[in-house]
């Protein structure tokens, strides 16, 4: 709980009867589309804001149904034809898959030693939870409950789910390392960038994402992670694709430049992953 402790310390209340999440991770609807619409089709409704039942959602909770207290319920048409309805079943190949991470994936390992030495130890049962997303997202990071969410339902096998956990704790390293503030756009693009740059991005995958040719090769990576991060900022805020596209550029040249705490950039297909978890002892992270 070492984690928790110190994610709420940041922004403890000044008074006891005003409990809230901390200032920093209280995050931005992810639709708020949604409730003009509502307001426009009923002009004498009143408005979201003031409606105890239609405040705005948190960042992002729109994509994760679980988070929002929701049990989830198959559809009867999925159940038939067998892509649903088998939750449990998914849930526990999920926490196999997330446990075989933790003792073999080096990228993970790393990552946890890195979250430990900062002095936020990571408690598998308390900080990771499989659950059922929406198709568009493989993971995600619960900034308020400070906790990685793995998608069962898309996350299917130990080389997306060491992936998603390696993305994710690159983000709950910054939150543990740094005063990141979710709200701030530019915050959001740098972290990432971050975990584009150090857990996704090879030239492969930028063939794949069509960023790469034989003409541009010297900047197929960045061009990868900025398409990555690009698509990330999006998807969890409600701002144009300029907007996005601007705040990716304004922090991306000290964004990318920072390696901490893997040391380098994995290439696909090679012992990069190794490399970085034998040198992070070297760094001041205890692995071991």
């Amino acid at each position: 709980m070492g984690l928790l402790t110190q994610v709420w310390a940041k922004a403890a209340p000044a008074k006891e009867t005003t409990p809230s999440p901390p200032e920093a991770v209280i995050l931005a609807d992810a639709k708020p589309v949604q409730d003009v619409n509502k307001t426009a089709a009923n002009p004498d409704t009143t408005p979201p804001a003031t409606t105890p039942d239609k405040e705005p959602k948190e960042w992002g909770y729109d994509l994760y149904p679980e988070r929002r207290g929701e049990a989830y319920k198959p559809r009867l048409s999925h159940i038939l034809f067998g892509s649903e309805g088998k939750e449990s079943i998914d849930r526990y190949k999920c926490e196999q898959n997330v446990y075989w991470c933790v003792k073999n994936g080096p990228l993970v390992k790393l990552m946890m030693g890195a979250l430990r030495s900062s002095g936020c130890p990571m408690d598998l049962r308390r900080h990771i939870s499989c659950e059922v997303c929406d198709p568009s997202v493989t993971g995600g990071y619960d900034p308020v409950l400070n906790q990685i969410v793995v998608c069962q339902n898309m996350a299917k096998n130990k080389s997306m789910v060491h992936g998603v956990l390696t993305h994710e704790m690159i983000h709950m390293f910054d939150y543990c390392n740094n005063d990141l503030d979710f709200r701030n756009v530019d915050h959001l693009a740098c972290t990432e960038i971050r975990a584009a740059n150090l857990a996704h991005c090879s030239f492969l995958s930028a063939m794949m994402q069509g960023d790469a040719s034989p003409f541009n090769v010297k900047e197929a990576h960045q061009n990868c992670v900025k398409s990555k991060a690009l698509a990330s900022v999006l998807a969890v805020r409600n701002i144009s694709h300029q907007a996005a596209v601007d705040a990716v550029e304004r922090v991306f040249p000290k964004c990318y430049a920072d390696l901490e705490p893997i040391g380098r950039r994995i290439r696909r297909n090679s012992t990069d992953q190794q490399k970085a978890f034998m040198e992070a002892p070297m760094y001041g992270y205890d692995v071991y």
